[in-house]
This record gives C-alpha cells, structure tokens and sequence, in this order.
C-alpha cells in the first residue's frame, strides 16, 4: 500500500498524498507566505539585535534610531508584500504543468526543483538592497556606525536566506513529489545533500563568524572603544551564532532525517510483508535517489512474491519453499513414493446431457476438494489431465510416512467426493513404488513430474476402482507401509491382473464400518 496518509511528505502540515490540486496549491501559498513573513521578521530581529551591539562608541544616536525604527517595519512590510507576490506568481508558472493536470516534462521538473532556490535568491536580493539603504542611512545620519550597521544587515540577510530556502523547500515538497512522479530522480535532481551542507555551515554558521571580525576591525578601526564595548560586540553576535545557527541546524537535520525516516517506516512495513509499500519521493537530491530505490526494491520484491506465489501455486506451497531453500534435486532422483490417481465416472455422458458452465462448476467443485484433501495430507498435485488428478506424496519433499498420507488423502477425498459432488463419480486409485522424479523437458520450458511403475499402476486401480464398493483401490503394498491406526481402515480385496502385466497384484479396499 502506498504511504498516502497525513505524514506522507514528512509533516502533517503538507498534507496527505492524494489531496486535490486546489486544497495543494492553497496549502503551499499560505504556507510561502507564512515563511516569508517569518525570516524578514527574524531578519528585522537579527539587525535590530546586531545594531544595538556592533556600532562603537557611544551606540546609535537619536536621528539614526528614529530612522530605523520607521525604515525597519516599513521595509519589511514592502518585503512582504513583494516576497508573497513573487512566490505567488513563480510558484504559478512552476505549476502551470499542474493547473493543466497533465505530466511535466524534464525541463518543467527541474524548474519545479530550482524553484526554493529562487525564492531563497530573491530573499537575498532584497536584503542586498536593504543593506545598501541602511548603509545610506547610516552614512547620512550617523556616519561611524557605517561598516557595523552594514555588517549587520549583511549577516541578517545569509540567516534569512539559509532559513527562507529550508522553509521553501519544506513548503513545496509536494510540489516536488509530483514533478517527481513521471522522470528519474537522477535526471533531474538538484543540488546534492554534500554541497547543501557546506552551504548551510557557510551561511548559518561561517557568516556570524565573519562579523566577529567585522567588529574586531571596528574596535582596531576606533581605538576610544573601551574592552566592554568589544565584550558586548562578542556576545550579540554569538547570540546570533547560538540562536540562529541552532535554527539552522535543526531545520537542515530534518530536511535530511524526514526522507530517511520514510525509508525507515517503510521498511519496517516490507518486514512485515506488505509489498505494496511506496515512498512519495519528495526529495531533489541523494536522499530523493534513495526513496526511489526503495520504491524499485519493493516493485522488485513484490514482482518476486507474486512469481512465488504462482510457483507455489503450479508445484504446491511446501515443494516451493524446499525448492527456495535448495533441499530438493529437481534433474532427476530415484524415490520411493506413493502415488494417487483420481477420475470422474461418466463424465463424458455428464458434458453430453448438461451446459459447459454445468460442467466447468462441477469441475472445479471437483478439483476443489482433491486440491484441499492433497495439500492438506502434504501431498503435491502434479498433473490435471482433463477430468482426472495426479497427486504425489515423497516427492520432491521427502516424506517417510507418504503412504500413510496418501491412504489418509483417499479415504477423506472419497468421502467428501461423495457428499459434495453427487453428479457425478469418481475412482481413486493408490500405488506405492520407486519412481525416477524430475524435470522433463527443454531447458527453455520443462515440468516436474515422476515416471515409473507406481504411477502406472495407481491409473489402473483407478479404473478398477470404479466398480468396487467405496471406488477406492489401493495396493496391498502402501496399506502395508501405513501404520496400524491406518491399517485399520482398510481390507485385503482378491488380487486383480493390472492391464500390461502377467501377475496379480495384492490390493484392498475401504473397509466396512
């Protein structure tokens, strides 16, 4: 079964798998504008906090702070509103493929892909821009807090484009999932785990170093700056550094450990047997590649499963599982087994005087209860030959009570035969004997089966069985080779001449309650 439920990209926030395209597309919006106003809010935090602590000397004067607390609101306000419309209209032309319900092509994919980096480049565009206006501002105003206020924007700017790009990418996975669907992870993934890392430690972490030296130049830069100022200048920025850089940390940690955890959920559910399992890949990278390989294990496994099944099903459930596990020779052995042989009486007239869909259901009643009754004694049934059965016991899996359980298979099959389907009759006969089992055939296409005296003679009894009370013949031998409690239930009959030899063969029949 597919992993469609609530979790499915990672997050109950993202939705379930199967939701409409209409319920995506306003998921996704609200959840890019969301993120949106959060970074350049954390942004105008991060510069107000850096501000306070990176300008030397006497800090911000009066002019310059009244500027900044209307430039700041005012610029992340217009932020915003020019970030949301963006992300609208590109998370649009993205999904143009889906407004359209039909299959992206490989350019569209990678369109789809790329589309958290151009929203995290336009979030770096616009701090760029704030940079350049604070530092007007500053110089215009207060000329010495210049570098600092600079410095500061700067630093704000990479923390919100680290965060604004893992929010994005976590906000569109499902929109990666379905650019996914159709095209190879290989051919159109987009920047590997390795390299997204450096990046994240170069923004979230290298970057807030760098303005540990910004304000060791600053202090170098103006000496009147006292140890206390320069303390302050360590401490804001490793507050930035400690708060942010956590942020960061945990944000890239779960962009990697969300598709690992869905590999991991998964494969606990092929443990328990279900090949049906499949991981919505929504990943651009590596770890994209690793939820599609599962995906082609579990095809791969549940395509192996069904083979199984039907071998199980052509040679019966136990000769499958021994012949999984290497414990049979299937070119050829020589064993002793015992063989049982079932026929319908005058099926030939039945067919005659009733539809083909009369005869087809007391067919498979037929071979219904003869299936059940040999698997259920650990028999295997070798051949269906028209209205007749071939059932082998000890062969290809060795069995030293096969001539009990063959006894035991006729004696139930008779019984069930004879209560369920009463249209017709049938003869079964049962020979005990050594047998040459293996494949006959080409190497292209061969069958399993056992040729020798033993399945000669149980055809014969059959045919005798016919006319005795109860229809079930079987050689004196397997009654012989049966236990006593088996024993018990048959009866020497008189000798009979099988059809092809020159000797009477002991035989018995079901015995009289």
């Amino acid at each position: 079964m597919a992993r469609t439920g609530d979790a499915a990209y990672g997050s109950l926030l993202l939705g379930s798998a199967d939701q409409g395209l209409r319920r995506l597309r306003v998921r996704v919006q609200v959840l890019l504008t969301v993120l949106i106003i959060a970074t350049n809010v954390i942004g105008a935090m991060v510069v107000a906090a850096l501000s306070l602590v990176v300008i030397p000397g006497e800090g911000i004067n009066a002019r310059f702070g009244t500027a900044l607390a209307i430039a700041t609101p005012t610029y992340v306000l217009a932020a915003v509103v020019f970030g949301a419309t963006y992300g609208t209209l590109s998370l649009f032309k993205s999904l143009r493929w889906a407004v359209r319900e039909r299959t992206p092509t490989e350019a569209e994919g990678r369109e789809a892909l790329r589309l958290p980096w151009r929203l995290s480049l336009m979030q770096a565009c616009l701090w760029d821009l704030a940079a350049v206006l604070y530092g007007v501002l500053a110089f215009l105003l207060q000329p010495r807090a210049v570098l600092g206020v600079i410095a500061g924007v700067v630093i704000a700017g990479l923390v919100v484009t680290t965060i604004a790009y893992l929010f994005a990418e976590f906000a569109l996975r499902p929109v990666t999932a379905r650019a996914l669907e159709e095209h190879d992870v290989e051919k159109i993934r987009g920047v590997g785990v390795q390299w997204r890392l450096l990046v994240f430690w170069g923004l979230g972490t290298a970057a807030p170093v760098l303005g540990l030296v910004v304000a060791a130049v600053m202090v170098l830069a103006f000496p009147e700056s006292s140890k206390t100022q320069f303390a302050i200048v360590v401490l804001g920025l490793s507050g930035v550094v400690l708060a942010f850089g956590l942020l960061v940390t945990v944000l890239t940690t779960r962009s990697i450990i969300n598709p690992l955890q869905s590999v991991t959920a998964a494969l606990g559910q092929v443990r328990d047997g279900d090949y049906d399992t499949r991981i919505v890949v929504y990943d651009g990278t590596e770890l994209g590649v690793l939820q599609a390989g599962f995906n082609d294990m579990a095809a791969g496994l549940r395509e192996r499963e069904t083979i199984r099944d039907m071998f199980g099903r052509h040679v019966g459930r136990e000769v499958a599982a021994a012949a999984q596990a290497g414990e049979v020779e299937l070119g050829g052995e020589t064993r002793r087994v015992s063989v049982l042989f079932v026929d319908l009486v005058s099926s030939t007239t039945y067919a005659t005087e009733h539809t083909p869909a009369d005869v087809v259901a007391v067919l498979n009643r037929f071979f219904g209860v003869v299936v059940e009754e040999v698997d259920r004694h650990h028999g295997l049934v070798n051949k269906f030959m028209g209205d007749a059965v071939l059932a082998i016991f000890g062969a290809p899996v060795d069995r030293p009570d096969h001539a009990e359980q063959a006894l035991a298979a006729a004696r139930t099959m008779a019984r069930r035969l004879a209560a369920e389907v009463t249209e017709v009759g049938a003869g079964i006969g049962v020979a005990t004997g050594e047998v040459v089992a293996g494949n006959i055939g080409d190497e292209s296409r061969f069958e399993y089966t056992v040729i020798g005296d033993a399945v000669n003679s149980a055809s014969r009894l059959t045919d005798l069985a016919k006319d005795v009370p109860g229809q079930v013949l079987v050689m004196q031998a397997s009654v012989d080779a049966a236990s006593e409690a088996e024993q018990s239930h048959w009866t020497p009959a008189a000798p009979v001449t099988l059809r092809g030899r020159s000797t009477p063969t002991p035989v018995a029949v079901l015995a009289i309650p």
